[in-house]
């Protein structure tokens, strides 16, 4: 070998090294880096979604689902089973005596102190539909539609205080960090419209819940799987619209070149967050267009505005269930609307269950039947599934605070016993399901958890909840955590 053909050998060894290092798998120290910190997934991931332009596409589900889509209606506060649902006449007998100490033995409350009363249900109740089923008359709206849902009314979580209680029903777990149900749903089955997010959040009531965004985030799933938050007055996103003086070309050559910089880098470095930060800009360029026009509830006949009780440019939860219809017809995969104001203490007017408590019920009942009755006739209720709870329930004797009533009627937290209903994608018509003790205490026969819930859910969409999973800091992690089971009882 002369000295020229040396040079090139050592030439062609210190880019091949240097190849190897820097560009290949993302270098050594990335592989360390990932093995350490749990990203060792990130290879797999972006190997995954380089398939693909965009990550939200429609992907198949495990089996023949009978959901496409998902509606959660969460009331955060958590409404009073007792006032709505669960009737309990031999409760209203013992209103106003004081609480025997085997209810309060062993429990973890979050005011009761000291010997509380019972409290009897604070409304009328009767039955309603070829059901039978028992709806108090805070809900005149919604008893007309009680035979096209399924009524889960032994449920139970494990915390009893709003944020972890929350965290748990949402996202499998009462710490932040996991991925919400809307996360996963939209990880594992994309959305089957490339202009519109696959997971959509509406906030009504004045206030975010008591988790904060959390329950609509994506925790350690890529972040193109987390919610997007709009507004029902306003522009529907924030920034949505194009600065004065750029136009929709400049947007766009804009975007294309910022893009351009990022496949450039993730040539090089194969992190999937530069992908999802590609699909964002030109979901983002698509939503300029496509958000404004779902969002606009003005284009509705007024007969819609009627059934729904909505108001042109006000913020409401009615709207929010306007908007909810809008997005499934729109193949929007997941749509979660919170509610907030469900908190029965008895410290104020607004909280209190015989003053606030009938402003919420108002505020609901119209819309969410409205919702219920027009996704059946326009075909759509039969493949999108509707949920609708708090995250737990509330005690059968009234709240007191160091041993004394509250100036208002409230009830504390219960972990024990609260109702969810269901309607439509793969759910029973007209049942109830699980049954409470006689005060509405303990569930007492066919108990569902929050991760019995969240397994039903999946499965409606198509999805076994303990072999849908994703890999982070050396496990499987899935929604349900090690939980979870499939109410079957329910399913049509």
């Amino acid at each position: 070998m002369n000295i020229f053909e040396e040079e090139e050998y050592r030439k062609l060894e210190y880019e091949t090294r240097r190849h190897f290092l820097r560009k290949c798998t993302t270098g050594l120290g990335g592989l360390a880096f990932a093995s350490l910190f749990g990203c060792n997934n990130l290879l797999n991931e972006a190997s995954k979604l380089s398939e693909t332009s965009n990550p939200m596409s429609p992907k198949k589900p495990m089996f023949v689902p009978k959901a496409k889509r998902v509606i959660y209606l969460h009331m955060a506060g958590a409404p009073s089973q007792l006032e709505l649902f669960d009737y309990k006449p031999d409760l209203q007998k013992l209103d106003g005596k004081d609480c025997p100490a085997s209810l309060l033995e062993g429990k973890r409350f979050a005011f009761i102190q000291g010997v509380p009363k019972m409290l009897g249900p604070q409304f009328s109740f009767q039955q309603y539909g070829q059901s039978g089923a028992w709806v108090s008359d805070r809900l005149p709206h919604f008893s007309k539609m009680v035979d096209d849902v399924t009524f889960l009314k032994a449920m139970h979580t494990d915390e009893f205080n709003h944020a972890p209680a929350q965290l748990l029903l949402h996202t499998g777990s009462p710490r932040l960090g996991r991925p919400s149900m809307g996360s996963w749903v939209t990880y594992g089955l994309g959305s089957e419209n490339e202009n519109l997010p696959g997971y959509v959040v509406l906030v009504s009531g004045g206030k975010t819940p008591s988790a904060g965004k959390s329950v609509w985030g994506s925790g350690f799933l890529p972040s193109v799987y987390q919610g997007v938050q709009c507004r029902s007055k306003g522009d529907p996103v924030l920034y949505l619209s194009d600065p004065k003086g750029v136009s929709r070309e400049l947007r766009e050559k804009t975007i294309n070149s910022i893009n351009e910089i990022n496949e450039m880098e993730y040539q090089e470095v194969g992190d999937p967050e530069i992908l999802t930060r590609i699909s964002q800009y030109e979901m983002a360029f698509k939503m300029q267009m496509s958000v404004p026009e779902a969002m606009d509830i003005s284009k509705e006949p007024a007969y819609i505005h009627n059934l729904y009780g909505t108001e042109v440019g006000k913020s409401s939860f009615a709207n929010n269930c306007l908007l909810a219809r809008r997005l499934a017809e729109r193949d929007v995969r997941f749509i979660q609307l919170f509610h907030w104001g469900w908190d029965a203490h008895g410290a104020g007017r607004e909280e209190a269950l015989d003053i606030g408590f009938k402003d919420r019920c108002m505020e609901v009942d119209q819309a969410m039947s409205a919702l219920l009755l027009d996704l059946k006739q326009r075909g759509l209720l039969d493949e999108t599934l509707v949920v609708w709870g708090g995250e737990f329930g509330r005690t059968p004797m009234r709240e007191n605070r160091g041993g004394k009533e509250m100036a208002f009627v409230g009830r504390d937290h219960l972990l024990e016993a609260f109702t969810i209903w269901m309607a439509g994608g793969g759910i029973k018509q007209g049942m109830s399901y699980g049954q409470t003790d006689e005060i509405g205490y303990y569930g007492v026969k066919d108990r569902v958890h929050v991760h019995d819930l969240q397994a039903t859910i999946l499965h409606l969409l198509g999805m076994d909840h303990e072999k849908f999973t994703y890999k982070f800091q050396g496990r499987n992690f899935r929604l349900t955590d090690v939980h979870g089971e499939v109410v079957k009882s329910i399913l049509a």
